[in-house]
């Protein structure tokens, strides 16, 4: 419902040679491929997001909220779910800036496009799991249809399939350590 998508097919169309994608006949599947690499950090970077206002979300109804005579925000098992949710935001964040400072410099070609998956795949999961434990803070609330975590929650298991599913990024990443005999990317 939140991420507009569509399908679109084209049948008896003819292209004129200059508009080829990729220029020439048969070059337009690894234009598309490298148009999706260059792309994988924008998905992450929409993952670090997501993540960022889910926690804050979370955190603001912690701090407001009581449970059981003290704030939500006072029980340590809370503490830690938020002090993870930091530590995974603040990971990921840093692997996208190193997967758009590769793309920015032209590097995400086939020889590079492990750096891009493994920040897609990381910081998507990581949207994933923040995004859960912030579900997890509000309790039933959270989870209702027309509550702003339960959108971003929605959001989120849609980032690990877009531009790749994080099972497409372990594709991409273990065939570079393969071939390249990279024991870490």
């Amino acid at each position: 419902r939140s991420v507009p998508t569509a399908h679109f097919s084209f049948n008896d169309v003819r292209v004129p040679a200059e508009n080829l994608l990729g220029g020439e006949e048969g070059k337009g599947f690894n234009t598309a491929m490298l148009t999706l690499n260059s792309m994988r950090p924008t998905v992450g970077a929409r993952g670090v997001g997501l993540a960022e206002g889910a926690a804050g979300y979370a955190m603001e109804w912690a701090r407001e909220r009581e449970a059981f005579g003290s704030k939500v925000l006072d029980f340590q098992a809370i503490q830690f779910m938020f002090a993870d949710m930091a530590i995974q935001i603040e990971a990921a964040r840093n692997l996208v800036y190193k997967a758009a400072w590769n793309v920015d410099r032209g590097m995400y070609t086939r020889e590079h496009a492990h750096h891009l998956s493994i920040a897609k795949a990381f910081a998507t999961e990581m949207a994933n799991k923040v995004a859960f434990d912030a579900l997890q803070v509000l309790g039933a609330q959270g989870y209702m249809k027309d509550h702003p975590l339960e959108r971003h929650y929605r959001d989120a298991r849609q980032l690990m399939i877009v531009e790749g599913t994080s099972q497409v990024q372990r594709v991409v990443i273990s065939r570079a350590m393969i071939d390249r005999n990279l024991v870490y990317g």
